[in-house]
């Protein structure tokens, strides 16, 4: 037990140092960690350390994912979906396939079957290796695709693992792995919204924020583990429970609750990551000796890692160079439509104006749309498809049914001439694809997944040593190189001036958003309420949220300084 502890106390303490240090000798944390591990393996006193896969992938890897779904911006995954769904899917399909021609050529005695699950494996890029990347100052976009296509591509390639190793067996068809796919995704992505949609019910009546924090911990469990038990991918459950979580956390918890949400879950996943790094360092004595013991070679499988790995590389970079164009040319088709859906928008802004104004837009024509109208439906809380008895269906008037109709189509113009502003200010060409093609790492997730393969595998030892060296160099390579890489290609940053231009307008809109909360009070004989007015704020930001006229992380720095705000209101009294 003591030996246990003092590994534990000295593991934390390697953690805060590698974090500490790595910066100042300008390597990634994550990988001074591997080669810490991989040097503590060579110490002829050190046991061969074995860790059970299933500690990876059911107990590091569904909070990781959760925790990194829960910061992300919906607003950026809704836009990026395209490009994140082609690579989280697609591209490890095609990578699966192509990899595992060339491992059934390379590697005697494997069928096709289980050269298509080692290339499973060593598809998917890696969660934890995509914490590189943010730090080296690349743009908001490329992390985003980059992060969304690790949350995602585990899915898949465990799903095609799976296949493979039944299809070693017995054969299988292709409508067969699709359904086994959809079947996956569906029913993971139903298990993770109603479980996300339930932490925000139950711990918005918690008032206790450190018990929220502990209600959260258990959240990526609750939505994997059932997903698991019916065969669905509990890695996507978790990742939907943490969208659905992180995009109405705002509305929903405390401030209080929510910053200290932030703040230990910093924590956990400082130290998973970086325990996951370790680990895959302190594996490889183990696995080299594996091999041994099977008198396989070990210089054969260093070879066949080399050229699965640059193999890797070359299919990412087609693909990604398509994925290039593509976006291009969607970029061409809105550079041409987005005139014409501002002036859709100017008309619409115009006649918002003239109704604050009080002047009708037709001249006060029988059903024209009027401010009464507006309230009228706000205040009789209509909703289209509201269950309600025959007596009991409210019949708003047609012209409030109209506003709400118009208000509708007024949020999706305003959000698409939103989009088309963000895909022309930020484009993505050939700079920004070398860097989503190089920071396409592996991680610990390769080898883990490769050590579930069935103990009557061929060469078993082999192909777990191929995974694991085709994981370490990609880390050590690619990791270990893209900041220079970035250097040389100076892929383009964000549009200058951009964010103190957002930062002037929102703080405009929360002055008058406060100035028209004050106005309200006073006519109504009352002194304004502080919280109540940045709970007006806050409500009036979520709602530029949700039209997409704001970066998210402008967005997100304003709602940080409301919620500091109300933090300090409520300290002193809610005054």
């Amino acid at each position: 037990m003591e030996t246990i502890l003092i590994v534990a106390v000295l593991a934390l303490l390697v953690i805060a140092a590698a974090t500490t240090f790595a910066p100042r000798l300008g390597v990634a944390a994550p990988l001074l960690l591997v080669l810490l591990g991989i040097g503590v393996t060579l110490v002829p006193a050190v046991p061969t350390i074995e860790i059970d896969p299933e500690w990876i992938l059911a107990g590091v890897l569904p909070p990781l994912l959760y925790s990194a779904s829960v910061s992300m911006p919906s607003l950026d995954f809704r836009r990026e979906f395209t490009a994140i769904s082609g690579l989280s899917v697609a591209l490890v399909v095609v990578s699966s396939i192509v990899l595992g021609l060339f491992f059934w050529w390379v590697i005697p005695g494997i069928s096709l079957a289980w050269g298509i699950a080692l290339g499973a494996v060593v598809s998917p890029t890696d969660a934890v290796a995509t914490s590189i990347v943010k730090g080296l100052g690349v743009s908001p976009r490329i992390v985003t695709m980059l992060e969304g296509e690790s949350l995602l591509n585990d899915a898949t390639a465990l799903v095609m693992l799976r296949t493979a190793i039944a299809g070693a067996a017995a054969s299988v068809s292709f409508w067969g792995v699709l359904g086994d796919f959809a079947y996956a995704i569906l029913v993971a992505t139903a298990i993770g919204a109603i479980v996300g949609w339930l932490n925000l019910v139950v711990r918005s009546r918690v008032s206790d924020a450190t018990v929220s924090t502990v209600i959260s911990f258990t959240i990526p469990f609750i939505a994997s583990i059932p997903a698991e038990m019916l065969g669905a991918s509990g890695l996507v459950a978790a990742v939907v429970a943490g969208l659905v979580t992180g995009r109405g956390a705002v509305k929903r918890l405390k401030p209080w609750h929510r910053i200290a949400e932030q703040q230990n879950w910093r924590t956990i996943e400082l130290l998973l990551e970086s325990a996951v790094f370790l680990l895959l360092g302190l594996e490889l004595t183990g696995i080299v000796g594996d091999v041994i013991a099977d008198h396989d070679g070990v210089l054969p499988a260093v070879l066949v890692a080399l050229g699965g790995l640059v193999l890797t590389i070359a299919v990412r970079s087609g693909y990604v160079s398509l994925l290039v164009q593509s976006l291009q040319r969607r970029a061409r088709r809105h550079e041409v439509m987005r005139p014409r859906m501002k002036i859709i928008k100017q008309r619409f802004d115009e006649r918002d104006a003239r109704l604050a104004s009080g002047v009708q837009p037709d001249g006060g024509a029988p059903g024209a749309i009027r401010p009464d109208d507006i309230r009228a439906a706000a205040a009789d809380g209509f909703r289209r498809g509201q269950k309600h008895g025959p007596a009991e269906i409210p019949r708003p008037p047609l012209g409030a049914r109209a506003a709400q109709r118009i208000e509708r189509l007024r949020t999706r113009i305003t959000r698409a001439v939103a989009d088309f502003d963000y895909f022309l200010e930020r484009p993505i060409g050939w700079r920004e694809g070398t860097v989503v093609v190089w920071a396409g790492m592996r991680g610990a997730v390769t080898v883990a997944a490769a050590q579930t393969f069935p103990a009557e595998t061929p060469h078993r030892s082999t192909l777990v040593l191929i995974a694991f060296l085709v994981a370490a160099v990609s880390l050590l390579l690619q990791g270990g190189t893209l900041s220079w890489l970035i250097a040389r290609v100076k892929p383009r940053p964000e549009p200058a001036g951009l964010a103190d231009d957002e930062r002037r307008q929102l703080s405009t809109l929360l002055n008058d958003t406060a100035t028209a909360e004050r106005g309200a009070a006073a006519a109504e004989g009352r002194k304004a309420d502080a919280v109540q007015i940045i709970t007006a704020q806050r409500d009036a930001l979520l709602r530029v949220r949700d039209e997409g006229t704001f970066s998210s992380e402008t967005l997100a720095g304003a709602l940080d300084v409301l919620d500091a705000e109300q933090i300090s209101v409520e300290l002193r009294g809610g005054t």
